[in-house]
């Protein structure tokens, strides 16, 4: 071999090498996302939206949507009773940790699997409403197919993952918009800054509520196999959008990139852009369920992420779009029935003073499924 094909060899090699490293960074870095307008449905920005990724705690929000539907039909009220049970109990983190027998309002478990995130609830619910968790979890899949989620699947009510869970960021836009829509007396379960139990307080772990102008909703979710995830909604000057984030790196890249994109929406003109209904699906492996448990549980990314919080242990934040609370958390009540705690009256939410401002109070750090 002489010097010139050697050195063409080397080019050769090394444009390859290039080129494989940049399509493993594209991969690595790409993540699912969808920007929408509530009124209009027009797709104001996306990008791999028909990917299948693990939904985490944002099936938590079809949970949500299939007790809504149970309310609508007359099946149950908010004042309906939820027994925690001995299978709702053994549910791993996020948890309350009731134990069987004991019993919250509907009203409360709502609050409770919306804000804290916790699984067991999330199964006492659907046992208490479906019948059975596989009877809610079939309902969950009959309610997303009639809305049109079509590459949906749920195989619980609380998101920890499985063979068969999974969705995209195109559904949980339909999902999201849908919830809005059609029950819009139930927005403020999506918008709670955070509740209490009367003995102690549980802040939500969505970093927008109360810290983005116009940010109403909706849900976070982690594990390691999806990631960081977000479904987000602002509402300003009479204008609604939903952003749909999956698998951020961290709570605050999750909460940055959220923010970009409903200010975004919220200020620029949709222009010539399909519809949710318009949108056609893409992407070569849009029908794999991806995993990116490598990239979000190593060693390294949790280092990363370590140094990515400050002396109070939150996460520091780059939008400039997101504030800090001068303020105390509004906190509403949710607990259990007879538990001892003192209940405000009516629905009310309460400033709980003894928190301090906001700016002194530590950001959750996640435990799966949030």
């Amino acid at each position: 071999m002489n010097g010139r094909t050697t050195r063409r060899s080397a080019r050769i090699l090394g444009s390859s090498l290039l080129l494989a490293a940049t399509l493993l960074a594209t991969t690595a870095a790409a993540n699912p996302r969808m920007l929408v307008d509530v009124n209009t449905l027009k797709v104001i920005e996306h990008e791999d939206a028909f990917q299948r990724w693990y939904p985490a705690s944002l099936t938590k929000l079809m949970t949500a949507y299939t007790v809504f539907r149970a309310i609508k039909a007359g099946e149950v009220t908010l004042e309906s009773t939820v027994t925690m049970t001995k299978n709702a109990a053994a549910e791993p983190p996020s948890k309350m940790y009731y134990k069987p027998g004991q019993k919250m309002t509907l009203d409360s478990a709502l609050k409770i699997i919306l804000v804290k995130s916790a699984n067991d609830v999330a199964v006492a619910i659907g046992e208490s409403v479906g019948g059975s968790e596989q009877g809610f979890v079939a309902r969950m899949n009959a309610e997303a197919a009639r809305i049109g989620m079509s590459s949906s699947h749920f195989i619980n009510p609380h998101g920890l993952p499985g063979k068969g869970q999974y969705t995209t960021a195109r559904d949980l836009a339909v999902l999201a918009v849908t919830l809005k829509r059609e029950f819009p007396q139930y927005a403020s379960y999506f918008a709670l800054e955070g509740f209490t139990t009367g003995k102690k307080q549980y802040p939500n772990f969505n970093m927008l509520i109360g810290r983005f102008d116009g940010a109403d909703g909706m849900k976070t979710g982690f594990i390691c196999a999806s990631g960081f995830n977000q479904v987000s909604s602002a509402t300003r000057n009479g204008r609604s959008v939903v952003s749909v984030v999956l698998g951020s790196d961290s709570l605050g890249a999750r909460a940055d990139i959220s923010a970009g994109m409903l200010e975004k929406g919220l200020t620029m003109r949709a222009g010539n852009v399909p519809t949710l209904g318009q949108l056609r699906p893409y992407g070569e492996t849009r029908d794999t369920v991806a995993d990116i448990s490598e990239d979000i549980c190593s060693k390294h990314a949790a280092k990363v992420r370590s140094e990515g919080r400050d002396e109070a242990g939150r996460q520091k934040l780059v939008s400039p779009y997101i504030h800090e609370l001068d303020r105390p958390l509004r906190l509403v009540y949710a607990g259990l029935i007879g538990g001892g705690a003192t209940k405000p009256a009516g629905n009310e939410q309460v400033a709980v003073g003894d928190m301090g401002d906001i700016a002194n109070v530590p950001i959750p750090i996640p435990r799966p499924t949030y």
